[in-house]
């Protein structure tokens, strides 16, 4: 009788572990269920207000691209917005992004990635070699080291340059006046594949005047693809013509911290 008691104490000390760990994997897996439900209800909020944009100015339904930017998200949000269907991410730096999509690459072939945050001359390659769309040429140096590294790539990525529509002096982009001459350098004399113009406006200004100078602007150069409109204001961009939009916590919520494992 005492061994039975002491063989029924051996079993529950083992089986306590075996319990916790269950409950611990059914909340793990609630967790991700939740956050896939959350995000993909986002992301079809954020398609739905694109596509309503689109109706009330006389776009056609696919004309805008949207963008996930995808910066200082973690992996359970990345895999949650992919499962949810967006192909088309967003990112600010090439470091993070060659942590967090290099393996990706290899499991969706349809995946588009955008540079969307400011480049370092001496990261050029490593952004030719990751992304097929590079937002943020703003400078003849930069412009010269992507010529040369999309010719050692053999890869031709498609390029924007960023204009700085507000002038200011702290934020990146070519000035609005530099812009005819600099898009012309470009083409000219890099070779790049100049497809379009970005901006960010000004923080406390109202976008709308910048969203429609960028897009006169484009129109002016013979440029087809306007970069223009985040979580705050991505519906009056389209309105005003925008081809791409980068959206961000409107999918995804507020950042996170950034992991390893991103």
């Amino acid at each position: 009788m005492r061994a039975h008691i002491v063989d029924r104490q051996n079993f529950f000390t083992w089986l306590l572990p075996s319990c916790i760990l269950a409950k611990n994997n059914n909340g793990r897996k609630r967790q991700i269920m939740n956050v896939n439900i959350e995000l993909a209800s986002n992301l079809a909020k954020v398609q739905t207000a694109i596509a309503l944009s689109n109706l009330d100015s006389g776009r056609s339904k696919n004309s805008v691209t949207l963008i996930g930017v995808s910066k200082q998200q973690p992996n359970d949000r990345i895999e949650a917005v992919l499962s949810a269907g967006l192909r088309v991410f967003g990112e600010n730096r090439v470091q993070e992004a060659e942590r967090r999509w290099t393996k990706r690459r290899k499991l969706f072939s349809d995946l588009e990635l955008h540079l969307i945050g400011p480049l370092q001359t001496n990261k050029a390659r490593a952004a030719v070699r990751l992304f097929d769309v590079i937002q943020t040429v703003d400078r003849p140096r930069l412009a010269e080291a992507l010529g040369r590294a999309m010719n050692a790539e053999e890869k031709n990525c498609v390029c924007y340059v960023q204009v700085n529509t507000g002038e200011e002096e702290q934020k990146a982009g070519v000035s609005p006046k530099e812009t005819p001459n600099f898009v012309a350098t470009c083409i000219e004399e890099f070779g790049l594949n100049i497809a379009g113009l970005m901006c960010i406006p000004p923080a406390n200004d109202a976008p709308a005047p910048h969203f429609a100078f960028l897009k006169q602007m484009a129109d002016d150069l013979g440029l087809q693809n306007v970069s223009m409109g985040m979580s705050a204001d991505y519906p009056i961009a389209v309105e005003l013509g925008a081809t791409h939009v980068r959206v961000g916590s409107a999918i995804f919520g507020a950042r996170h911290p950034l992991k390893s494992d991103s």
